[in-house]
């Protein structure tokens, strides 16, 4: 498929309310789960974090920018989980800071996503797509 610089912004809506769906389901699980969810939390949000990017996988490189926006910073996590066992790697078309990240994972460390992380990522990823992609 070809490079996409635009989402329509009903599709860019239907993803952000698909991925507030998923962060309830698993509230309402860990409700009934107790101390039991904590061994299924992080592979569920790193799985999360793959999800974020497979949606607009395809969106133009040029057109996200290279500054570290939370685009930039999901790409980062995504290939980092898949193509370096969880651990937070440089990609050195991206200025990535740790310290304006959303998520706070320095390169190097090993990529731990909680509740909070995922829906502050979640939250700025759609918001920065919305503004750069929407149609």
């Amino acid at each position: 498929m070809l490079g996409r610089a635009s989402y329509s912004i009903d599709f860019i809506m239907a993803c952000r309310k698909r991925a507030e769906r998923q962060l309830k389901l698993y509230d309402a699980l860990a409700k009934k789960a107790g101390k039991e969810i904590d061994a299924f939390a992080p592979e569920f949000f790193n799985t999360m974090v793959l999800a974020l990017d497979h949606y607009f996988m395809h969106r133009l490189r040029g057109k996200e920018g290279k500054d570290g926006n939370p685009l930039n910073e999901v790409r980062m996590l995504a290939a980092s989980l898949l193509e370096h066992d969880g651990v937070m790697t440089r990609d050195s078309t991206i200025k990535y800071d740790t310290g304006k990240s959303i998520t706070g994972i320095g390169l190097g460390q090993k990529i731990v996503i909680d509740r909070k992380r995922v829906e502050a990522l979640a939250d700025g990823f759609f918001d920065e797509i919305a503004a750069k992609f929407a149609e």
